[in-house]
């Protein structure tokens, strides 16, 4: 029986052995690129920066930096939007005041000359060349 518990019982050496043999997967699972040998991704690797060494951001690389590219296109589409959108608003104001000029001076000049207004601008002046149309220019008849 004695016999039978040396064949079970491991020798220092083979310990010894095995136990290299575990050092060393730990040591490749360590420099390994596998995320999921790594264990799980937390916030802290993600900030620490541990997540750009992985293979699988290395393999995606150009992938990556073409969706960073349209990011950036993205974004400078929306501000020159936002700029031409603020321009056609300033202009249609513009418009608005210089419509609402255009009217305001339109009925000055159509106070100012309306018939009697220049006869009696005529009459202050003493200008005695202008007379009003006392018989219409065209007799019409109508026959009935």
């Amino acid at each position: 029986m004695n016999e039978d518990i040396k064949d079970i019982e491991i020798t220092e050496e083979e310990q010894l052995s095995q136990d290299r043999m575990r050092a060393i997967k730990k040591i490749k699972t360590l420099g390994s690129d596998d995320e999921s040998v790594k264990g799980r991704m937390t916030l802290m690797k993600i900030v620490g920066g541990d997540i750009l060494t992985g293979r699988m951001i290395r393999v995606h690389i150009g992938i990556l930096t073409l969706i960073f590219f349209f990011f950036i296109i993205q974004i400078t589409n929306r501000y020159s939007s936002d700029y031409e959108l603020q321009k056609i608003d300033n202009l249609q104001k513009t418009l608005k005041d210089a419509k609402y000029s255009a009217l305001w001076s339109e009925s000055q000049l159509t106070k100012n000359f309306r018939q009697g207004r220049v006869m009696e601008i005529l009459e202050s002046n003493n200008d005695t060349s202008l007379h009003a149309l006392v018989t219409p220019l065209y007799k019409v008849e109508v026959d009935e």
